[in-house]
């Protein structure tokens, strides 16, 4: 019983620990495009399939966010389309368009060298 407890335990602590670290393929929208275009270069095809993924689920991520906003927004009256709610789902719209448009620039550039190394980018379509 005692061994039970100390292997589940440990199998806690580590799984914090992969997820404190992660697996270095988060999509990044803040990362400078010459350090996205410098790792790019550096990247095999397995490592680039890898990144384009992790960028396209977070360009779909974010844009089921704004449909969710767009939809609140259609669901405020008429007359509530000046007021503070409105304004600040337009906002957190506006924002998540702009993360989107980052994310998708950062993706271009592995996906576009992945193409240009002739790798399979089936189901990397945006």
């Amino acid at each position: 019983m005692k061994q039970f407890k100390t292997i589940t335990v440990c199998c806690m602590i580590v799984l914090l620990a992969m997820s404190l670290v992660g697996c270095g393929k988060k999509a990044d929208e803040n990362k400078p495009m010459d350090e996205v275009q410098a790792e790019a270069e550096q990247m095999n095809v397995d490592q680039l399939r890898a990144k384009a993924i992790a960028y396209k689920d977070a360009i779909m991520a974010k844009k089921a966010d704004i449909e969710k906003l767009a939809d609140k927004l259609q669901d405020i009256p008429l007359t509530g389309a000046v007021g503070e709610e409105a304004q600040g789902l337009r906002a957190d719209i506006d924002a998540l368009n702009q993360s989107v448009s980052n994310l998708k620039a950062r993706f271009n550039v592995y996906y576009n060298k992945l193409k240009e190394m002739g790798g399979d980018t089936s189901g990397l379509e945006l």
